[in-house]
């Protein structure tokens, strides 16, 4: 007669698991809050439909949504990737919850790919929702899906690395101010509802190697004008995620 063995077998979850299960978490926290909503849903669907709607901005000839529906997906990856994802871990560090997830079974580098997992399916609704919108508004993109995912993919890399970089070595109350401050200034010089070339011919090119001009253009270049991938942009994003991640990896601090 076969004895069924109750016998506890205490032990850590599998990582995928528990990178799964953190990441749930993560996301749920993303959606239940009322400011990273406004962030990363409402301000750029009101942006969409505000300036595609109307003549407030000149951006020459062409579809007005055509122009702002892919500078608004890049302003949406910036602002979750970068500024709820720095303003979120900033605080976390503050009030000792990275340390305490650190000392978890779920490792540091699992935690890392569970934050980076909760940006990306965050992202997901963003695209999804602001695509409505913009198909509704009358957008027709063209050019390669493929080609766009791979921009928006660089896109996070760059601008989480920045996140990281902020949120880790600076106060959490610097970094909410910082990531605030530097989302309005990338919004307002990156291309995303002003054209560039609005901007002084001795800025212009500086500004054109920003990661938030680079997403903007490349994605532009693509849904807008149906390009092929655009190599600038990619060694643009690819510069800027590599130094961005690499100094967040040596300066990060969890407690």
């Amino acid at each position: 007669m076969t004895t069924l063995d109750l016998t506890p077998a205490p032990g850590a979850a599998p990582l995928p698991r528990m990178v799964l299960a953190q990441a749930g978490a993560e996301i749920k926290s993303t959606l239940r809050n009322g400011e990273q909503l406004l962030l990363t849903l409402i301000i750029p669907v009101l942006l969409l439909v505000g300036f595609s709607t109307t003549s407030l901005v000149n951006i020459g000839r062409g579809s007005r949504v055509a122009f702002i529906a892919p500078g608004v997906i890049a302003l949406a990856v910036m602002s979750t990737a970068f500024t709820g994802q720095a303003i979120a871990t900033g605080f976390e560090r503050r009030y000792g919850v990275l340390k305490r997830l650190g000392a978890s079974p779920l490792s540091r580098s699992g935690l890392m790919l569970a934050k980076t997992l909760a940006v990306i399916a965050v992202e997901v609704v963003q695209v999804v929702v602001i695509g409505a919108v913009a198909l509704a508004l009358g957008w027709r993109p063209a050019g390669s899906p493929l080609a766009a995912l791979v921009l928006i993919l660089l896109g996070t890399a760059a601008f989480s690395g920045l996140g990281l970089l902020m949120a880790g070595t600076l106060r959490a109350e610097a970094t909410l101010a910082g990531a605030n401050l530097v989302y309005l200034v990338l919004l307002g010089c990156g291309g995303v509802i002003f054209p560039l070339t609005a901007f002084p011919a001795a800025v212009e090119p500086v500004l054109r190697l920003l990661p938030i001009s680079a997403l903007t253009g490349g994605l532009r270049s693509v849904l807008t004008d149906g390009a092929a991938l655009p190599l600038g942009a990619v060694a643009i994003l690819a510069a800027w995620a590599a130094v961005s991640l690499a100094l967040a990896s040596r300066t990060f601090r969890w407690e």
